[in-house]
């Protein structure tokens, strides 16, 4: 994966932020909208976007579309150096494959060493019991 031929692939949005800001939030576009085409992208394999679809599920709509909104600065330039960071860090993550689990068995030493502590826990125990009166 290549970011700056990713980053080209990127589409962005400029809309009005909300909240408290004053007459300078009501009439300045700074809220960034990203949007990417995982299904028509060309920077990614077929198998690096079957990957993201299985773990970006949640985050693409129905048309395989990532969308990811900023509105943290009061700057657009910011905001969408911010998205684009966000969206890098995601795919990163979204591509990485995951190690493969190889099964292990406890030593022997381990395994008699946890039979001789259970031995003593159960002499331990047998101890505190009421003696039998017979």
């Amino acid at each position: 994966m290549n970011s700056e031929t990713i980053i080209k692939e990127l589409s962005f949005k400029a809309t009005r932020s909300s909240g408290a800001g004053g007459q300078h939030v009501n009439k300045v576009s700074s809220k960034i909208e990203l949007s990417f085409d995982l299904e028509n992208s060309t920077s990614l394999s077929d198998d690096e976007k079957e990957r993201l679809k299985d773990k970006l599920s949640s985050k693409l709509t129905k048309e395989n579309i990532l969308i990811l909104y900023c509105s943290e600065s009061r700057s657009q330039h910011r905001n969408k150096d911010i998205a684009i960071k966000r969206f890098l860090d995601l795919i990163k993550i979204g591509i990485k494959r995951p190690k493969i689990r190889r099964k292990t068995k406890p030593s022997k030493a381990s395994v008699k060493r946890k039979a001789e502590h259970k031995k003593r826990t159960s002499v331990k125990k047998a101890l505190r019991r009421k003696p039998k009166l017979d």
